[in-house]
């Protein structure tokens, strides 16, 4: 049977359109779509049991993988088949989630799963851009509990114009590339990186991208119409008592109120809040708590909310007792560890980071093998999250799909600011030791000082802020948070993290909770982060003002060299002797690169060592000494023959040349001896091949004047006899005269 198919077309503006198609794949699922564009293929299907978990939050994964078969390729390692998930995929696995997991409602507590597969890749079309609106696009299928269609988008800008999900060949010449999620009607998610564009300039890319995502709202709505939009399913929804509802915020809110008026640091804040609510819980008996405990802790934690918002919305105060532009007291040190190449401590109020540089070659490279993009990373920067950082004990089981994106946005703050020509691999690891609010923001300042500590000649330095945002809907009040602490963050309405220069911004990271955000309420939280990233970046420029002007002494020095590639196997020799040898003699890395655009070989020397380092230029210089026709080189004798004497460049050791004893000097030389020794040195002129040996040939006595009436001597034509050794047709018939004598 003949499935059948439903298909909505996407057109992007220029020649480039999107498909959504349903009805032929994957028809046991609740939902499922193939996204379509160029031989890129998207196959997302969505499901979700219909029991609830008990539990207070939704269980929903959202999953990412790319077939290595999309590609025509196989999977690294032993076994050929695709193993846990790249930080690639994770990063869309959490572009996608912070999308969809609001939409659901609060009460929604089934298993729900969102897969999507990269089935087919083409080189011009980057997949991530379009998982956002595979996922939503099959939940519109679907009869989940979910509030609206939604989608995400990829914007850059090339010359000033924006482009809608641009090719990575665009990318590479954008200076922006940034990640929009949003509904028809409001902007969601923003995650990014730019090279020191202007607020206006990052909400004008904002804009653009959600007029295109508007219009793929609209083609899933036609889709899920044209296909029987589903019942949505019934399911248990929460208990609710609006009587004990309004006890609890009786009972709560005013004193909630007078301890975030106070101003206090967080354990005494926790512990204080705690000591309401066991007060609140105590009113009531235990046959009471056993009934309905959880709805007293549900809404205990509602009045909280209420009443530390009304604080910030009505007096500007917080919970540590700052105004909302006020940033928390910071210190900073450089060079705290000291056998490390570099390292930093960053310290704003309540949370921490110590970040760390280890400097490499090229062999150090982060390399990234997905289906759809192999290359490597020369800088890159890990993110650790102990669970002691937050007073906490929990078992740790790999790295956490946060640590991976809170890492990859202070990657890419930073990386634009090291220079293309930096010789090394640079590795930035950060270990957040404190958190209560934005360690990713800690993490980037940490990184700048610690990299300007290693020696590496950053452009400029990084500083970075998280704002959020307090609103009252119905007032229109609203309030914007500099350096927002963990508490503001969970009960805010906006989360917004901003990276960048004096300049200009590098990375942003924004999650908008509340539905139909101004512009210009954006814009103005925009500048006031950047009142506050200023600030931060005085107090970093304090502590460390400009990168140091070389290495530290034990850290390794890197020179790199450029070699033809005729000499490359001399360099390596067999078996990889001369290379192995080398190394071990000169305590040094040697790494070799072909670049296939010069045809030369990239020679990387590292050490720690200057002596070791010179020794490699030296034998390099050795290896692919090719003396000049015409120039004069300083020589040595290093061995004695009857006919001449085996000399050794002075400025290439273990190059040798024969001296004829012919070009020793003008006059007649009987022995070697009689004008040369063992270890004399002297200047011979090159003369290139001879054209009669086929030898290269040297002169000492080209160099010398020669004595008064010297004639030189005849060339053998033209001395008498000069046909001899030649017959008539000019054969060579010399051999033959010998015999006869």
């Amino acid at each position: 049977m003949i499935p059948k198919v439903f298909k909505e077309v996407i057109d992007l503006g220029d020649g480039r359109e999107i498909s959504i198609e349903t009805g032929k794949l994957a028809k046991q699922a609740h939902g499922s779509v193939v996204v379509q564009s160029g031989k890129c293929m998207l196959l997302c299907t969505v499901v979700s049991n219909y029991e609830q978990k008990d539990l207070d939050f939704l269980p929903l994964t959202v999953d990412y993988r790319e077939k290595f078969a999309a590609a025509g390729r196989y999977p690294g390692g032993f076994f050929k088949r695709e193993a846990r998930p790249s930080d690639g995929e994770v990063l869309t696995m959490r572009l996608v989630d912070r999308v969809l997991r609001p939409l659901f409602p609060k009460d929604y507590h089934s298993e729900t799963q969102v897969m999507i597969q990269l089935m087919s890749h083409d080189d011009d079309v980057m997949p991530d851009a379009m998982a956002g609106l595979a996922a939503s696009a099959a939940i519109q299928l679907s009869d989940f509990p979910f509030e609206c269609a939604i989608s995400e988008a990829r914007v850059g800008r090339v010359n000033g114009e924006f482009i809608i999900n641009p090719t990575r060949a665009q990318l590479e010449e954008s200076d922006i590339d940034m990640m929009i999620g949003a509904s028809a009607d409001s902007v969601m998610m923003v995650e990014g990186e730019m090279d020191e564009i202007s607020e206006e300039e990052m909400t004008e890319a904002i804009k653009f991208a959600h007029e295109h995502i508007k219009k793929q709202c609209e083609a899933q709505l036609r889709l899920a119409e044209a296909f029987g939009k589903k019942e949505v399913r019934e399911y248990p929804n929460e208990r609710e008592d609006e009587d004990l509802k309004k006890k609890v915020h009786d009972m709560a809110y005013d004193k909630v109120y007078a301890i975030a008026k106070a101003g206090s640091a967080k354990h005494e804040r926790s512990a204080a809040f705690s000591e309401i609510k066991e007060e609140i819980k105590a009113t009531f008996s235990e046959e009471e708590l056993e009934d309905f405990g959880d709805l007293v802790s549900k809404y205990y934690r509602a009045a909280e909310k209420a009443a530390i918002r009304d604080l910030t919305l009505n007096e500007g105060s917080r919970l540590d007792g700052r105004k909302t532009d006020e940033i928390r007291p910071i210190w900073c040190e450089v060079d705290y560890l000291p056998s490390v190449h570099g390292s930093a401590v960053f310290t704003r109020g309540e949370t921490q980071a110590l970040a760390t540089v280890t400097l490499g070659t090229s062999r150090d490279s982060n390399q990234i093998d997905m289906p759809s993009y192999e290359g490597e990373e020369n800088f890159y920067l890990h993110y650790n999250f102990p669970p002691f950082c937050t007073g906490e004990a929990r078992p740790i089981r790999g790295t956490s799909r946060r640590e991976v994106g809170h890492g990859n946005l202070a990657q890419r703050a930073l990386k634009g600011m090291v220079p293309a020509d930096c010789p090394y691999t640079v590795r930035v690891v950060s270990e957040v030791l404190e958190s209560n609010g934005s360690s990713s923001m800690a993490t980037v300042c940490a990184g700048t000082m610690a990299i300007m500590d290693a020696g590496v000649q950053m452009k400029k330095p990084v500083s970075g802020i998280a704002m959020g945002l307090i609103s009252d809907g119905d007032s229109g009040k609203y309030a914007v948070l500099s350096d927002i602490l963990g508490d503001e963050d969970h009960l805010g309405d906006m989360d917004f993290k901003v990276t960048g220069t004096a300049d200009g911004i590098t990375a942003c990271q924004m999650d908008i909770k509340v539905k139909g955000l101004s512009y210009e309420i954006l814009v103005n939280a925009l500048k006031q982060a950047r009142d506050g990233r200023l600030h931060i970046l005085e107090k970093i420029t304090d502590a460390i003002a400009q990168p140091r002007e070389d290495v530290k002494e034990y850290a390794p020095k890197m020179v790199t060299v450029r070699i033809a590639n005729e000499f490359i196997g001399a360099l390596i020799g067999p078996g990889g002797k001369v290379i192995q040898e080398l190394q071990k003699e000169t305590d040094t890395t040697i790494v070799i690169n072909e670049d296939p655009v010069t045809e030369e070989g990239i020679v990387e020397i590292l050490g720690t060592g200057q002596e070791g380092i010179d020794a490699v230029l030296a034998k390099i210089d050795s290896i692919t000494f090719k003396p000049e026709v015409g120039s004069v080189y300083e020589v040595k004798v290093i061995k004695m023959l009857d006919f001449g004497a085996v000399v050794e460049y002075m400025d290439a050791p273990g190059n040798e040349v024969l001296l004829h004893v012919s070009e020793l000097a003008w006059e007649r030389t009987e022995n070697v001896s009689d004008v040369v020794n063992m270890g004399d040195v002297f200047d011979v002129k090159y003369f290139g091949i001879d054209s009669r040996t086929r030898k290269e040939k040297v002169s000492r006595k080209a160099l010398l004047p020669k004595p008064e009436g010297y004639q030189d001597r005849p060339k053998r034509d033209d001395r008498g006899g000069n046909n001899r050794g030649r017959d008539n047709r000019g054969r060579d018939n010399r051999s033959r005269d010998r015999k006869r004598d």
